[in-house]
């Protein structure tokens, strides 16, 4: 997952206008959102004029912009650690080991992989939030994880996709525990597994089967402050094998290919028509198949790749590429007069679709964080991230950035700059206090879900 950083360029010289640190400026930036926007709650009002006018929080702000160098060296050192998918061993235990001694003694790393720690809190146990950051990258074994410097940039593959959430979480952790400020509702953070490409969000679809009290759920993937992912698209991927008996492409001339079987499904697949809104997205990612030039082709494999920010259209257009592929594969025996050609399809990529609303005070709430810290509204968008599961079963759930800017995602030339990049830890822990209440201070705006919710 990441954040364009296209616009962050032109942001972050108005947010170095921001004196998000004074108290004046911070109250002022909480009675903004507030105004503009009438829907929101009363507790996440309460709450954020509360935390806001705090002076420990004020100063817990101004530990974590000081931490800044520090929060970056962490994140330095978690990128050179090896963690391809279903490999994030290494990287887990090293993280295991951090949060250890950051006074977590009972951190654990659970059956599929993920690191959790929970601090708990004074009301005992709810609401009980999720902060988490993903273990994993999209690299395969044996990458080259060292991290190099160049023209200002640090470069490493997954320098900022997650290696950035990860050192936030950690620093999140220090500058809380070094202050004092407890809060009402317990804060489990984790470092999960299976985020990326075919890791299918099998780390947090563990976290949600083990873990039935989870009222919230906060995931800190990509840069910057400026957005805040409240739409989950939802995914289907499948591997799909044509296989038919071969031949020489001269003397057996006549039986149905297996490639030419690949090449119909895939031109009935290029004229499917979908909604704009919902956005509903497809493609024929790969090909691959065939021996020889000469050859009539017993073998021919593609994956496919469908999305959408609606789990109906996505179903609807998974039933309708499905029934194509069919009918591509009956054409192909037709042709030739043969029953010999068939397809196995296989699915590879299952990520749920799900929407938090823009109403909800997980929501409302993270975007008082954010213009408080950097003087602009955030944006509310959809992509796909580990929030996705947790909207699917109807738990508010968001993701954020962790400041900074970067690009060049998904590739070993991955690249990262640390401007302004504190905001993002301070914009988390705002968030984080107003919806979990912070004690003797403010009562927590995250509503406990109900049994059977």
């Amino acid at each position: 997952m990441r954040f364009e950083g296209a616009e962050m360029r032109m942001i972050h010289s108005k947010m170095r206008m921001c004196a998000a640190g004074a108290l004046a400026a911070l109250v002022l930036a909480a009675s903004a959102v507030k105004a503009e926007t009438p829907a929101a709650s009363l507790a996440v009002d309460t709450a954020a004029e509360a935390v806001l006018a705090n002076a420990n929080v004020r100063k817990t702000l101004d530990d974590i912009k000081a931490a800044d160098e520090a929060t970056f060296a962490d994140q330095k050192t978690i990128a050179a650690v090896p963690s391809s998918p279903y490999k994030e061993k290494v990287r887990a235990e090293y993280y295991l080991k951090r949060m250890q001694e950051l006074g977590f003694k009972d951190a654990t790393i659970d059956a599929e992989g993920n690191v959790i720690a929970l601090r708990k809190g004074t009301g005992g146990g709810r609401p009980r939030l999720v902060v988490a950051a993903h273990l994993d990258t999209v690299f395969p074994e044996g990458t080259d994880f060292t991290v190099k410097e160049k023209d200002g940039m640090v470069l490493a593959p997954g320098i900022g996709d997650d290696s950035r959430g990860l050192a936030v979480l950690l620093t999140l952790i220090k500058a809380m525990n070094s202050n004092g400020l407890a809060t009402v509702g317990d804060i489990m953070f984790v470092g999960n597994v299976g985020e990326e490409e075919l890791g299918n969000l099998r780390g947090v679809k563990a976290l949600f089967r083990d873990h039935h009290d989870i009222d919230g759920f906060i995931s800190i993937d990509g840069l910057g402050v400026s957005r805040i992912v409240n739409q989950g698209t939802g995914s289907h991927r499948y591997e799909m094998t044509f296989k038919g008996p071969g031949g020489h492409s001269f003397q057996e001339f006549g039986l149905p290919s297996a490639i030419h079987a690949m090449g119909r499904a895939i031109a009935k697949i290029a004229d499917l028509k979908t909604p704009a809104e919902p956005r509903t997205t497809f493609t024929v990612g790969t090909v691959s198949g065939g021996t020889s030039v000469n050859a009539i082709a017993s073998q021919a494999k593609m994956a496919v790749d469908m999305r959408s920010n609606s789990t109906e259209e996505l179903l609807k257009l998974e039933a309708r590429l499905l029934d194509l592929v069919k009918q591509a594969v009956a054409d192909e025996n037709a042709r030739w007069g043969s029953d010999k050609i068939s397809v196995d399809i296989k699915l590879i990529g299952d990520r749920p679709a799900g929407v938090t609303a823009a109403e909800s005070p997980i929501v409302q709430a993270t975007q008082r964080a954010v213009t408080a810290v950097s003087g602009v509204q955030a944006k509310l968008v959809g992509s796909s991230t580990d929030s996705n599961q947790a909207m699917s079963l109807g738990i508010p759930a968001i993701t954020i950035g962790g400041g900074g800017e970067g690009g060049n995602w998904h590739s070993v030339n991955e690249w990262y700059r640390n401007v302004n990049a504190y905001q993002g830890p301070q914009n988390a822990l705002l968030a984080i206090l107003m919806l979990s209440g912070l004690d003797g201070v403010s009562k927590p705006a995250l509503p406990v879900r109900q049994a059977g919710n």
